[in-house]
């Protein structure tokens, strides 16, 4: 099986985890919280930061998911659960990749129908999700770079256009604001239910699930950051100002003379965004091969079926997203906290044998 060692962890939990965060969510925390979007975001990452904690301390068992429900629960209560879960996985699947499919569409190629412009990802995802997961390892210590190159260049871009006094005074979007914003934010919040999968493929060593905590939190950081900087250079407008990363960095001075050159950083992260909106999948698929050992034609099989299912939904919900959105980060957004916040920590209770926890 292959492992993941601690620096393509951390990488993954720094530099990749956060892309999907500063795309459409932005515009999302502007319209419920104002100018205290930060607030609501703080405290979505210090609850994941929590439940990464958990996630990482059990997978000092250094064994994978269905083992431990397989010691805990038995082996056809172990299939029913992993089930359940794929199946929220490839709920949380759907709002990123719409969100995607939008933003490529409107970024890249505006001319072209929109699932013609976003059919090819699907190819490039049936490799990924044939693929194990625990492979992944090698392709984060690449995006890791990436990505940090990408954020502080769209950043620097960005800082000569902003005034932070548009984040002041605090508490302009209200208790219900916060609150709104806190709930609608769950749906890009199912990082510790990613590491779930990902138990028996890591390379613990002593200090890894602090550690990965701690670089959990530094992406973190980046998004705030981002966030801010988001709101200081657009003020009220910022609502509207749907795919945030390719926003602020347009108004950067040296644009008029160089062209835009940030759209190479732009690249940058559409390329881990591209990788990150397949791990969903991949989880969901694992879930499935777990139990039976990992086959190559079963897997390939099932990324076949999965992602033609997925190119499907998304030319049924063609032009809908705002409909799509609405409802999982509103009436069923509690969702996301039944398998993202409370159910994996319980993976600390799982058993390592059938006689000892």
């Amino acid at each position: 099986m292959n492992k993941i060692s601690p620096r393509q962890l951390y990488f993954f939990l720094a530099c990749v985890m956060p892309v999907g965060k500063i795309v459409f969510l932005p515009s999302l925390l502007a319209k419920f919280a104002k100018n205290d979007l930060l607030f609501p975001m703080l405290v979505s990452y210090l609850i994941e930061a929590g439940v990464v904690f958990a996630v990482l301390l059990a997978s000092g068992k250094k064994m994978s998911l269905y083992e431990l429900l397989e010691n805990t629960f038995g082996k056809i209560a172990s299939i029913v659960i992993l089930c359940v879960l794929s199946l929220f996985f490839f709920y949380a699947a759907l709002l990123p990749l719409l969100e995607q499919r939008l933003f490529v569409q409107s970024v890249f190629y505006d001319t072209l129908p929109s699932l013609a412009a976003f059919a090819p990802f699907f190819v490039f995802s049936v490799y990924l999700c044939a693929k194990p997961f625990g492979s992944q390892g090698r392709v984060w210590d690449i995006l890791g770079p990436i990505s940090v190159a990408g954020l502080a260049g769209i950043l620097i871009f960005s800082f000569g256009s902003a005034d932070f006094g548009f984040l002041l005074p605090v508490g302009g979007g209200g208790g219900a604001g916060f609150g709104k914003a806190l709930s609608s934010s769950a749906s890009w919040f199912f990082d510790g239910a990613i590491l779930l999968m990902l138990l028996g493929r890591i390379d613990y060593q002593k200090g890894t699930a602090w550690k990965g905590t701690l670089w959990y939190l530094a992406g973190g950081l980046g998004v705030l950051l981002f966030l801010a900087v988001f709101y200081s250079v657009f003020g009220d407008l910022a609502v509207n100002q749907y795919f945030a990363i390719t926003k602020t960095s347009k108004y950067f001075s040296g644009i008029t003379v160089l062209g835009r050159i940030d759209y190479l950083f732009i690249y940058a992260l559409s390329l881990v965004m591209a990788f990150w909106c397949a791990v969903p999948l991949q989880a969901g698929i694992d879930c499935y091969l777990q139990p039976f050992g990992r086959q190559k034609h079963l897997a390939t099989v099932l990324s076949v079926a999965v992602n033609a299912v997925f190119l499907t939904l998304l030319y049924l919900l063609d032009n809908r997203f705002g409909e799509v959105m609405r409802f999982i980060t509103g009436p069923a957004f509690w969702i996301f906290p039944a398998f993202c916040v409370i159910l994996p920590p319980l993976s600390l209770l799982l058993r390592r044998d059938h006689g000892r926890a």
